[in-house]
């Protein structure tokens, strides 16, 4: 191997950005900024077995909520619901306000709030592709640690 390919890029992991502050996962168990959105996977305060689906596009600040079976969230009437709060104070927590409002393109004053310094609108859109994510996420908790390569990501192209 050259001299000038980094540690890093001679094996399966990268390293993972530690989070602003410390977070529960059990609320929010999935937050990321990918896609053009903030999106992830919310809790049910009131069924353990459902979870939400909710997200936040960048840009135009449209949001949606549905569970993970694509039926829309009932406290999603115009305003954001509790579901998308919660993603954003995980974002926040995980990301840092700085860059989820860069990554969303929104001004927000100094000591202001994320979520009402939003102008979108709800809108549709479906759940499958970030909750089969999230499930891909936690498939990857239970590999036992190894720092041989991953069969399934043994496609990517070795750097020379």
């Amino acid at each position: 191997m050259d001299a000038d390919i980094s540690a890093w890029e001679q094996r399966s992991v990268v390293r993972v950005v530690p989070p602003v502050q410390p977070r529960k996962l059990a609320k929010v168990p999935f937050v990321e900024l990918a896609d053009g959105r903030l999106q992830g996977v919310v809790s049910s305060g009131s069924d353990i077995a459902r979870v939400y689906v909710s997200s936040i596009a960048a840009g135009t600040h449209a949001y949606t909520c549905s569970t993970n079976n694509n039926r829309p969230c009932g406290g999603l009437y115009g305003t954001p619901c509790k579901h998308l709060r919660a993603l954003a104070d995980e974002a926040v927590l995980q990301y840092g306000l700085d860059r989820v409002a860069r990554y969303l393109r929104v001004e927000v004053a100094a000591g202001g709030d994320l979520l009402g310094s939003l102008s979108g609108g709800p809108t549709r859109a479906p759940a499958a592709a970030v909750f089969a994510r999230f499930l891909r996420h936690l498939a990857y908790l239970e590999v036992p640690d190894s720092t041989a390569p991953l069969a399934e990501l043994h496609w990517f192209p070795a750097v020379r």
